[in-house]
């Protein structure tokens, strides 16, 4: 029997996650990085580890910030935690090949798509 592949749910803010309901999920999010608060959204890579959660971040020059159509459909991966490398993901893999490997999901949205 084969394995049942998590659920994909692209948020633009992770707090649009619900908990329990999306345990499990494989989540694309755009939350907020920038210049000044990238530090701590690097910062949390290290604390969801220790959660038990995968998590990676992209670059700001490869994807919006704030978009998570475009965080998954042109989001280069720049860090990641163990358990995300242990998946697959590493620095300068696109967050969309990792993605759908993951959730064997549909392929992003073209950039010329999003709106």
């Amino acid at each position: 029997m084969a394995a049942v592949k998590p659920a994909l749910r692209i948020v633009d803010s992770i707090t649009e996650l619900v908990p329990g309901a999306d345990a499990g999920c494989v989540a694309v999010s755009g939350s907020h990085g920038g210049i000044s608060s990238a530090r701590y959204a690097l910062a949390a890579l290290p604390f969801l580890q220790d959660q038990g959660v995968a998590a990676c971040a992209v670059s700001h020059q490869s994807a919006r910030i704030g978009a998570a159509l475009s965080t998954w459909a042109t989001g280069v991966i720049s860090h990641c935690n163990a358990l995300a490398e242990a998946l697959g993901a590493a620095p300068g893999r696109p967050c969309a090949e990792l993605v759908q490997r993951l959730t064997s999901g549909p392929a992003p949205p073209l950039p010329h798509e999003m709106v």
